[in-house]
């Protein structure tokens, strides 16, 4: 499927690696400008200069911290000043692994500010300039543990299915001027962010981490666990005209295979 981005401009949060990063480098394929957001201002630098510039692109980045609100807010705030996108991909680093016996109110506060607060407002801020093109994309990088808690996330868990059921009030307020609001719920895929999930997960269960890993490869039915390059097709999917017709969906996608809805 030939998919053309081009003029659109993207903003595409925690990008400086994993499926942030392939969103970003897929976007820039088919032609949108992408401004790229994370912590690290030397990886930033680094993907900018590989993004393609084939149609005129002109792409940026954002040193924000997603874990420091009132950082963010002015960071955020200030681009928007003087910015507008088209695309939106809201996605941040997730909050640290633990049961619900081992948080507490402040932990559940600070993964708050960073899962729910951070998106609200980034999508509050660019909604402005879509509503004025009546036309807009929103995908949030959500998690399969929103249908599927998993017990070593109690904090993910529960603020992410904050994020989905308000996603998909917005969508519903959106839909009038040509936006759309979509959650992709993300199962397995090869990222640092798993790889720090399987240690943890190893060391709560005593077991080695390659047990961990070949246990997790064997729940997926390609029997591996997806390449974040197939979630960036399935993201610049969503962000074009092709997938108009959908949104205020929660769309799982595990191992490069999309599950049933």
């Amino acid at each position: 499927m030939n998919i053309s981005l081009i003029r659109k401009k993207a903003l595409v949060g925690g990008s400086s690696g994993g499926i942030g990063k392939a969103i970003a480098l897929q976007l820039a394929e088919s032609g949108a400008s992408v401004t790229l957001m994370s912590r690290s201002e030397e990886k930033l630098k680094n993907i900018v200069s590989q993004l393609p510039t084939d149609h005129g692109q002109v792409h940026q980045y954002l040193t924000v911290d997603f874990s420091d609100f009132q950082s963010f807010q002015k960071i955020i705030a200030d681009y928007f000043s003087t910015n507008s996108v088209d695309i939106l991909v809201n996605n941040t680093q997730g909050p640290p692994a633990g049961g619900a016996l081992e948080k507490r109110v402040p932990d559940y506060q600070e993964a708050f500010d960073l899962l729910f607060k951070t998106v609200v407002l980034t999508t509050e801020l660019a909604l402005k300039g879509m509503v004025e093109k009546n036309w807009g994309r929103i995908i949030n990088v959500a998690s399969v543990s929103v249908k599927e808690p998993l017990s070593y996330l109690a904090l993910s868990n529960s603020i992410r299915a904050a994020v989905v059921t308000w996603a998909k009030s917005l969508a519903t307020d959106v839909g009038k001027y040509q936006i759309t609001v979509n959650n992709v719920l993300t199962g397995y895929f090869d990222t640092d962010r798993i790889a720090q999930l399987n240690a943890k997960k190893a060391e709560q269960m005593g077991v080695p981490e390659s047990q961990v890993r070949s246990e997790m490869d064997q729940k997926v039915p390609l029997q591996r666990i997806g390449d974040p390059k197939e979630y960036g097709y399935l993201a610049t999917f969503l962000a074009s005209d092709k997938a108009a017709f959908i949104t205020g969906t929660n769309i799982p996608i595990d191992g490069g295979l999309l599950k049933s809805l």
